[in-house]
């Protein structure tokens, strides 16, 4: 009864007029950093702290703005993944596999609408897990050190070439490119300059958007203009349904409850977030599907379940990512970070004194959590149609857009002309790895967490004084490595079994019939 009285008086505070129009302003435009490539809700919110002070607005008015831009993104990042094939964030990655193929077959306005759906319930539960659970599930993520991290890196990484069962070795080499790409730059612990190559641009590394635009826009743009010289057609001519049906729904209610209970415990964990949830989540999703129906899964060629889990993951993670700030006072994203800094700028402490000095900023946050994602599912559903229509825009007139989209997501970065140009260099790089079959996601997501393997790893040996055997030194981690092993040896196990048997050779010198 008292967690329901305080959150009673958590609605009671998110449910004041001007609370109630900062959660939908930062639901906009959560939503439309969501679609820019590169921005993030990082940036969005850290431009917004000079602004909260100026106006001087209190501290759960400012963290429920925050919040809904946080939010926000995460629905808004699945738009231009599914129609250009352009993930917003580096949760949005596992969102193009399924819905970029979805679009391309006339059925973007099924994939919007559902993807729209399935955050909302991916939002919704992990809130309601931060109401019932939280105090309890953040000493759980306290369980997670340096070495259990590693152990979960592996696991992630081994989770992408399982998901790769006929091309295992290049989805492994595409893990091994991006996790090189992620040690360019200064190195934090020595401050030795690594493959920067004399060049001042390097110093600080490669961004995330320079990476993403040109792995998956640029070298997108080359191949829809091989397309166009070939005469294949690049636009969508049959849009079809602009929502899902009862019957998508029903097809995809198990895969969303499963990808919202892997996102909301992936979500706990410092630095994991969305991005590893929605790997785990697809993983996990694929499996059970091909193994429930071989003869109708379709993952990589347009599943709505492998969307849904996806979608229901990084939401539900994004969601979660509050129960460590609000319990601990320790943020689990970039986005956290900053609110957190923010807290303190109010000479608010974070940590578990916060649920009893401060119940109407916790609870506010939480209420208006659930209100922010009403709206997102209101305002999201009835622009589906308008966001489809985009696919039946004739090529030369989408591929100036996406240049120009692309282009200002890079320069928005550290304003360099060089980002540009790298960009365009990873963009042809890329189109020829593609062209060779290498697959993309397993690249950017090896570059994304690669720095979080960095770090884990460097910890883990520094306690240990460079003994490696510290690696499996806990449960936790031993079953990540088993479990990691078999994600990589039992897809290629399975493969043996399923191949038909050779024919026996028939000896010549038989009668035959």
């Amino acid at each position: 009864m008292d967690t329901l009285g305080f959150l009673l008086t958590g609605f009671s505070v998110a449910a004041t007029p001007m609370n109630l129009a900062l959660a939908a302003l930062g639901a906009v435009v959560g939503t439309m950093v969501g679609v820019l490539p590169g921005l993030g809700p990082v940036n969005a919110v850290a431009m917004l702290v000079p602004v909260v002070f100026a106006l001087g607005l209190p501290p759960e008015s400012s963290m429920i703005l925050m919040a809904s831009i946080y939010i926000g993104s995460e629905y808004g990042g699945r738009i231009s993944a599914i129609l250009i094939n352009v993930p917003g964030e580096a949760s949005a990655v596992m969102t193009a596999l399924e819905g970029y193929p979805l679009s391309r077959q006339g059925k973007a306005g099924i994939a919007l609408s559902l993807s729209a759906w399935t955050s909302f319930v991916g939002s919704m539960l992990a809130t309601v897990g931060i109401v019932i659970a939280a105090p309890i599930l953040s000493r759980w993520a306290l369980a997670f050190g340096p070495v259990e991290y590693v152990a979960l890196m592996v696991f992630a990484f081994a989770s992408l070439a399982g998901l790769l069962a006929d091309q295992p070795v290049k989805a492994l080499l595409a893990v091994g490119v991006g996790l090189a790409l992620s040690t360019v730059g200064i190195d934090p612990n020595s401050g030795v300059f690594r493959y920067t190559f004399d060049m001042p641009n390097l110093i600080d590394g490669i961004q995330f958007a320079t990476i993403v635009i040109g792995l998956f826009a640029i070298s997108e743009l080359l191949l829809l203009y091989e397309s166009h010289r070939a005469g294949i057609p690049t636009k969508v001519e049959n849009m079809g349904r602009s929502l899902f049906n009862l019957a998508e729904m029903r097809l995809t209610n198990m895969a969303t409850l499963r990808g919202s209970v892997i996102g909301f415990f992936i979500g706990l964990l410092p630095g994991a977030g969305g991005t590893v949830g929605s790997v785990l989540a697809y993983s996990t999703e694929k499996r059970i599907v091909e193994r429930q129906d071989p003869e109708g899964a379709r993952f990589g060629r347009g599943d709505l379940r492998g969307l849904a889990s996806v979608e229901a993951a990084n939401n539900s993670a994004s969601n979660s990512n509050f129960i460590p700030m609000l319990t601990l006072g320790i943020p689990s994203s970039g986005t956290t970070a900053i609110m957190l800094g923010v807290l303190t700028l109010y000479n608010i402490t974070p940590g578990p004194v916060l649920f009893t000095s401060q119940p109407e900023l916790v609870w506010g946050l939480i209420a208006s959590l659930f209100i922010g994602n009403v709206m997102l599912l209101a305002m999201n559903i009835p622009f589906v149609g308008l966001f489809a229509r985009m696919l039946s825009v004739p090529a030369w007139t989408l591929v100036p857009f996406i240049v120009v989209v692309s282009a200002v997501g890079v320069y928005s970065g550290k304003s360099a002309g060089f980002d540009l140009v790298l960009m365009v260099v990873v963009g042809v790089i890329a189109w020829w790895l593609r062209k060779l079959s290498v697959p993309m996601a397993p690249l950017i997501l090896g570059f994304v967490l690669g720095k979080i393997l960095e770090q884990n790893l460097r910890r883990a040996l520094s306690l240990s004084a460079g003994e490696v055997s510290i690696l499996w030194s806990s449960w936790i981690a031993i079953v990540l490595w088993v479990a990691a092993a078999l994600m990589l040896v039992m897809p290629m196990v399975f493969a043996r079994l399923r191949k038909p048997e050779a024919p026996l050779a028939v000896d010549a010198r038989l009668p035959q019939e």
